[in-house]
């Protein structure tokens, strides 16, 4: 059954880190075994970087298999365009504005041509949250991080804030050495010729065996496929035979983006002219604020992480079944931003060479605008399925937005454990959108006060309530409006055209960074 989109009302919610008023749910019989949980975290996977959501280059067979077996959400959202705000939001139910966690750790540091200062963030999640983990740990789960931590480093790691194991013991947001051994990250063990997803999949798996006969929280949080954009080779090998065979897009492989916020922005009539133009020839920033942004999925060594992640899956989900715990154990599958269509330019001088363009830009987001690090839907919508054994529907969609806070208060009540209303405060529960129940949603937001890697946009803000969104930039005071149900690209600003609907959101927009306690940018 398709759920449709529908208009939302506004939502809000207060509350500290500590419990208040658990509310308990009814979704547990006498008798039921607490059902176990994986929750299945990408990095840097793209909206349309998988099969069933629309890629037919990548090879993606366990996921969209995972979709007829669960509810495809088609759109939903990550609470930032960028890491480790999103993976704050998923473990707390919390935006990352009221955590002031709102840019990856520790942050881009300052440079010259910006109008304002990057607003202060704290370096650690911090230790008055009471985290999923902690929430199922405290009712019988054991709890389990493989992968990707990048919320902190020691002393508030994983093992601080509610997990039992963690491996491997490396707190940053990308691999130490990349993804073919030797790693060099501490209690993870490699040989000649390892594969970094493989190997943290195999750890994953000995702990599922382990923990088989009592209730387990696993947290499988990929670095893929997050740079350097290095593939196995044996599937590298196979895309490349690929590429080779399909029929190549006649369409620009690089369009331009500029500054929305600009004083005088450029519109796509002018961008289309000048990327032709010998002065926007290289891949770096370009003159006007502008960078290129990837429209073809044709890159193979990023071709190949997808898939060794999707093998990764395969292998979760046949473990399950080979225990006997399939039919027991909830799966979510997420990635924590958008694709890298754009290239990260945290130094503002790189500039990449043409025979280094696959090491840079790992995919395309299309049919949607933008890229990782964008408030665009290129930056924000992320692939999400969600597999509830035995309750929730089986190959169903719905197209009501959710948001990465919502996991927290969702989960709960799967497990049929006691609600934590002022911990998973800005979290909605998705639950009956899984069983086909009345699904209404609610206004969603998002605030980046910082200058991104990934272009040359000014800070800003967005919302999002029924079809529309709005964004705000903050250097000029500049908005932009969408119909995304008209309009999915965003290529069509009808802020001008529709100035009470704008000045609704943008008034909701800003009542609800007060509501927060948002932290706002400083002239420099």
């Amino acid at each position: 059954m398709k759920i449709a989109l529908l208009a939302v009302s506004f939502f809000l919610a207060t509350g500290a880190g500590a419990d208040a008023d658990p509310q308990t749910t009814d979704n547990t019989q006498p008798g039921d075994k607490l059902p176990n949980v994986v929750f299945f975290l990408v990095d840097d996977l793209g909206w349309r970087d998988v099969g069933c959501f629309g890629s037919s280059f990548y090879e993606t067979p366990h996921i969209d298999r995972l979709a007829t077996e669960g509810v495809r959400f088609t759109q939903a959202y990550a609470a930032c365009h960028v890491c480790s705000p999103t993976r704050a939001s998923i473990l707390t139910g919390k935006y990352p504005a009221r955590l002031h966690m709102t840019d990856w750790l520790p942050g881009r540091r300052e440079f010259p041509f910006q109008r304002f200062k990057n607003a202060e963030i704290h370096q650690h999640l911090p230790f008055a949250e009471v985290t999923l983990a902690e929430a199922l740990k405290a009712q019988g789960y054991s709890t389990a991080i493989f992968g990707k931590w990048h919320l902190g480093e020691e002393p508030s790691g994983p093992l601080a804030h509610g997990f039992d194991v963690q491996v491997p013991r490396w707190n940053k947001g990308w691999p130490r050495t990349g993804y073919h051994a030797p790693f060099r990250l501490d209690g993870l063990k490699d040989t000649k010729g390892d594969y970094l997803t493989d190997r943290l999949t195999d750890e994953a798996l000995k702990y599922i065996e382990q923990k088989k006969d009592k209730p387990f929280f696993l947290y499988l949080s990929h670095y893929a496929v997050h740079d350097p954009i290095q593939g196995r080779a044996d599937l590298v090998e196979k895309y490349r035979r690929k590429l080779e065979r399909v029929k190549r897009p006649q369409s620009p492989a690089f369009v331009l983006e500029g500054n929305p916020d600009s004083p005088d922005p450029l519109s796509r009539e002018q961008r289309d002219f000048l990327i032709r133009q010998p002065s926007h020839q290289d891949f770096r920033v370009l003159p006007r604020q502008t960078v290129k942004i990837k429209q073809h999925q044709d890159n193979i060594q990023f071709a190949a992480m997808v898939e060794a992640m999707d093998e990764s899956l395969g292998r979760v989900q046949a473990k399950l079944k080979t225990l006997g715990l399939e039919e027991n154990t909830i799966v979510i599958f997420f990635s924590d931003n958008g694709g890298m269509s754009a290239a990260n330019f945290g130094n503002p001088k790189r500039v990449i060479p043409p025979s280094k363009l696959d090491l840079a830009y790992s995919t395309s987001n299309l049919p949607l605008r933008g890229a990782k690090g964008w408030l665009y839907e290129g930056g924000i919508r992320v692939p999400m399925i969600v597999k509830w054994p035995g309750r929730g529907n089986q190959g169903t969609v719905c197209e009501v937005p959710v948001i990465s806070t919502d996991f927290y208060p969702a989960i709960l009540e799967m497990a049929g454990l006691p609600a934590r209303p002022a911990q998973h405060a800005d979290g909605l529960s998705f639950v009956p959108a899984l069983t086909g129940k009345p699904f209404q949603g609610k206004a969603i937001y998002w605030h980046f006060p910082h200058y991104s890697n990934h272009g040359m946009q000014s800070p800003g803000g967005a919302i999002r309530q029924g079809d529309f969104k709005l964004l705000e930039y903050f250097e000029n005071d500049s908005i932009q409006l969408f119909n995304l149900k008209k309009d999915p690209g965003e290529q069509h600003d009808i802020a001008r055209s529709q100035p009470k609907t704008a000045a609704a959101l943008l008034a909701k927009l800003h009542a609800w960074r007060k509501t927060v306690n948002a932290r706002m940018m400083q002239a420099k």
